[in-house]
């Protein structure tokens, strides 16, 4: 008999070494067919149900507390497809989120300097975007030090939240009042997909507003484990919570899901395509080019927010042919910070995923998904020598953007 999920006590309301928790696993073993360091390995250990026994045995006293239960918990992606495929809902997100916290703490596991660095950025907007300036400036001109990032066109000084006032000003759009998650990342590297996503919101008739005082959504703290979830939290809780708003609104999979948690309550989170697939976007011409486009859909999209994908109608109304990538519900190995900190199992997690593309059919090949980090996880499989042919690397946004060339 399985137990339901509304009989489980929560993980925002119990430690990792809650007994009833941890002993929530009916061991069926559904996980192991969707976990992607457990395809890599095939150890039992490395799969959701095999940290959960490390985890609930360490807690019973069982098993003393040692380097082989930190090196599993440190492999797992946090992809979260074990959550889809659990039949007794465990809520392993919670439970992972707060073993790792802990580890952190107590100092059994270490982020690491550049990613502690990055933390302490990303919980300052403004520091941040002045010191991802040369990165904006760099992707304009095409020279990318890093095989993680690609070309785009950024602004250099302009804000999204700037843009945005202006835009309204000219179009007065009448329809639903939305608020915009900008994002740390996102705002401060990769700009012009939040731009692109301010004008298809208002092409479609719909308020963009972008709340004053708004910051990181904590992800990248949950990936590392480390301290600042909450504060960012209540930051953002203050900034959503000052005007109504038909819906807030991101454009990035990962970042919707952990501000979702800050925002538990009306108005909802929601992904910005899955809001465009309910209004029916405006849709591009057909484009008369061989271009095909490869849709790949982010785990925080489908597991973490519990979107089922993006929707047809939104993929139909950018005008190219599409269908969905081989293995497009599975793992790209990205998992936030998992590309930094494991980079051999990602890029071999990717190596599988991104082999199609050497074959693919069109010219230009599009590989098209809603996530920033994603997206360059995408982008390293071309800069890092997994694929040999090009191909392009876009937000689905954009390809619904009236300005795009």
């Amino acid at each position: 008999m399985t137990t339901s999920k509304e009989t489980l006590p929560t993980a925002a309301d119990s430690t990792p070494h809650d007994a009833d928790l941890l002993s929530s696993c009916v061991h069926c073993g559904l996980c192991l067919e969707v976990c992607p360091t457990y395809k890599l390995s095939g150890d039992e250990n490395n799969s959701p149900r095999g940290r959960l026994r490390l985890w609930r045995e360490e807690s019973e006293g069982k098993l003393a507390a040692d380097t082989w239960t930190d090196f599993y918990t440190a492999e797992c992606v946090g992809c979260l497809a074990c959550e889809s495929a659990c039949p007794a809902n465990v809520p392993y997100g919670e439970i992972f989120e707060h073993v790792r916290h802990e580890h952190v703490s107590t100092g059994r596991a270490n982020p690491g300097v550049l990613l502690r660095t990055a933390a302490a950025l990303a919980s300052r907007q403004s520091l941040f975007n002045l010191a991802m300036l040369p990165a904006r400036l760099l992707r304009r001109v095409g020279w990318l030090p890093h095989r993680f990032l690609f070309r785009g066109t950024p602004a250099a000084i302009q804000s999204t939240a700037s843009y945005a006032r202006k835009l309204m000003r000219q179009r007065r759009p009448t329809g639903p009042r939305v608020a915009l998650l900008t994002g740390c990342l996102m705002e401060s590297l990769f700009r012009e997909i939040n731009f692109a996503t301010v004008r298809v919101l208002i092409e479609n008739n719909v308020q963009v507003f972008i709340p004053d005082g708004q910051g990181c959504c904590g992800a990248f703290q949950e990936h590392t484990g480390m301290e600042g979830v909450e504060p960012l939290r209540k930051r953002n809780q203050v900034a959503f919570g000052s005007q109504q708003f038909d819906a807030i609104l991101s454009n990035s999979s990962g970042c919707g899901h952990a501000l979702g948690k800050a925002l538990p309550a009306s108005p909802p989170v929601r992904d910005v395509l899955s809001f465009l697939g309910e209004l029916g976007p405006v849709a591009r011409p057909s484009r008369s080019t061989n271009a095909k486009v490869y849709v790949d859909l982010p785990c925080h999209l489908i597991h973490g927010q519990k979107v089922t994908g993006i929707p047809p109608n939104v993929l139909d109304a950018t005008g190219y042919s599409w269908e969905l990538a081989p293995q497009a519900r599975d793992c790209c190995g990205s998992g936030g910070v998992y590309n930094i900190q494991k980079p051999e199992n990602s890029r071999e997690i990717l190596a599988r995923k991104s082999a199609f593309l050497n074959d693919a059919a069109g010219d230009p090949v599009i590989l098209a998904t809603s996530n920033h980090v994603c997206m360059m996880q995408w982008n390293s499989a071309r800069s890092g020598g997994l694929v040999k042919r090009p191909y392009k690397v876009k937000h689905v946004i954009q390809l619904l953007d009236p300005d795009e060339s």
